[in-house]
């Protein structure tokens, strides 16, 4: 009999943990809750729609899931805050509500700026600073998954105030892994090329930036939202256990030139 002791992958599981995804009516974001919901998390879907996150949550529901929605606008900090405190502690959180005014930097007006950084950056940086609260509060361990983009690790025409958000996100994820680690917070950020989603469809309708996309990602096509599933829920499980302050990045290849 050999004398060979095997070590155990740990597990992908999520049974017994609570998740909280924002943006979570569609997209990235419905993507993001139903793959943790499919390996054992209890998820709250939030988000500003609320016939969006009450049909998402049904639909998983429906599978035999554990789903709740949660109608909420997290540049309300106050509001979102306050909906924190009054729930149990969450061991996760996919920090996706996010958007994009693309626009050559010369011409990006004032009113753009601020609707993005308040979205990308003030309310993601609130939001994970309300839930990693709670959690150290309650003494709860967990993982922080913020939603960036490869374009927080390059630069990109017409991409100026996108880059600033997500290189900006990059930033305080470090940061924030640095002064959660003491309490077994993580905060990782995954980092996608471009995505098909309802979000960016109206974009890929214009044949010359499809093709300029298509150029750079060195796999030949857009990504999906499955893509990132998987990826997800490494992030979210005990399988990434000693990962923080890190960059998963998934671009095809976009980065690696």
């Amino acid at each position: 009999m050999s004398q060979v002791t095997l070590p155990s992958t740990p597990s992908f599981r999520l049974d017994g943990r609570r998740a909280l995804v924002t943006g979570a009516g569609r997209g990235i974001g419905l993507a993001a809750a139903a793959a943790l919901a499919e390996h054992g998390a209890d998820v709250t879907l939030c988000a500003r729609t609320s016939a969006e996150v009450d049909d998402a949550a049904a639909a998983l529901r429906e599978r035999g899931y554990q789903a709740q929605s949660l109608a909420l606008d997290v540049t309300d900090l106050t509001a979102f805050a306050a909906a924190i405190d009054a729930a149990e502690p969450y061991s996760i959180l996919v920090n996706n509500a996010g958007t994009n005014r693309p626009n050559n930097f010369v011409d990006v007006p004032v009113v753009d700026f601020d609707l993005v950084m308040n979205l990308n950056v003030r309310a993601a940086y609130f939001a994970a600073q309300a839930v990693a609260r709670k959690m150290r509060a309650a003494g709860t361990a967990g993982s922080i998954i913020h939603m960036s983009s490869q374009m927080g690790q390059v630069g990109g025409a017409d991409r100026s105030l996108y880059c600033a958000s997500k290189w900006a996100m990059e930033g305080f994820s470090k940061s924030m892994a640095i002064d959660l680690a003491p309490y077994g917070i993580r905060s990782n950020t995954l980092c996608p090329t471009f995505i098909e989603t309802p979000m960016t469809k109206p974009f890929f309708e214009n044949a010359t930036f499809r093709d300029s996309v298509l150029s750079k990602i060195k796999l030949g096509r857009l990504g999906q939202v499955e893509d990132l599933m998987g990826a997800l829920v490494f992030l979210a499980s005990d399988a990434s256990s000693l990962m923080t302050g890190s960059s998963l990045v998934i671009d095809g290849g976009w980065t690696a030139d």
